[in-house]
């Protein structure tokens, strides 16, 4: 059995839906009770409810467990302790495979959550688990975040500059690469950045979604400013506001971009395009 933490969350639903696909029977960890009956629908075969803070946690998590993949509830400030109570855990009960969930380019020290990962990275090498690291790229269904506003007033709205160079990835196949490092032992010691694009401008981005649905869109600058004021707006707490606001500086500063040649071998087929992604969801 493979315990899958942060399972709640839209990358944690899709790495369930890979695995359960392969015929994979999958424990899920979630925050909240209603998201663990949910997730059994899903396919799950087991649920628990527990705060990745919380040691006491691993110890219901992972008897019976083979191997865990790893996603640290997003932006979350004790990143760095919770991997270290998922590494000690994944040691205690001498799991095969530790698969961690990271993010493209954690060596980037001005983005906090990026940092973070790092040094979960560097626990993992200093471990005696056998292991992967996945470094995904951002994913394309954050576009659809500002969905509504694209439809309903032709606006794709970004907080960082209109040239911004992005590589993006599908989830599908942030899904398809977890499953396939998690099945077969050849990939065990990898650490593979998951790429799908390569690195697109904001303006490509509207063009693209804007030759998919027929009509001209336009990308909107969004001042800090204002952005601030909706994420305020919106509840986020303090941490994830500054380090949002750190990632969208770096992003407009420097981009991040990759190659996709590993996703290509990984999948054995092309990643997902942009236009594949929109055609699929707007559509």
């Amino acid at each position: 059995m493979i315990l899958l933490t942060g399972a709640a969350g839209k990358t944690g639903r899709a790495v369930l839906k890979a695995l359960v696909s392969r015929g994979l029977d999958v424990r899920v960890l979630v925050r909240r009770r209603e998201q663990m009956d949910e997730l059994k629908k899903h396919g799950a075969v087991d649920a628990l409810v527990g705060d990745m803070v919380d040691d006491e946690i691993y110890q219901r998590a992972m008897p019976g467990i083979k191997a865990i993949y790893h996603i640290c509830p997003n932006l979350h400030p004790s990143e760095i302790e919770i991997g270290r109570l998922a590494i000690k855990g994944a040691c205690e009960f001498n799991l095969e495979q530790f698969v961690y969930h990271s993010v493209l380019h954690p060596q980037t020290e001005k983005m906090p959550h990026h940092w973070q990962k790092l040094r979960v990275e560097e626990m993992l090498f200093e471990s005696d688990l056998d292991f992967n690291i996945l470094q995904p790229a951002p994913y394309m269904q954050n576009i659809l975040a500002g969905k509504d506003s694209i439809l309903n007033q032709g606006l794709y709205r970004v907080p960082y500059l209109k040239e911004t160079r992005l590589s993006m990835l599908d989830l599908v196949d942030l899904g398809e690469a977890a499953a396939e490092v998690l099945t077969d032992p050849g990939h065990r010691g990898a650490v593979y950045e998951v790429v799908g694009t390569g690195g697109l401008s904001q303006s490509e981005v509207a063009a693209d979604i804007g030759k998919v649905l027929g009509r001209r869109i336009k990308v909107e600058e969004v001042p800090i400013k204002e952005w601030r004021r909706e994420a305020q707006e919106s509840g986020i707490g303090p941490y994830q506001l500054e380090t949002l606001a750190k990632m969208f500086d770096y992003y407009a500063h420097f981009g991040l971009y990759g190659s996709n040649n590993v996703t290509r071998w990984l999948l054995r087929r092309e990643p997902a395009s942009l236009t594949d992604f929109i055609n699929r969801e707007f559509n």
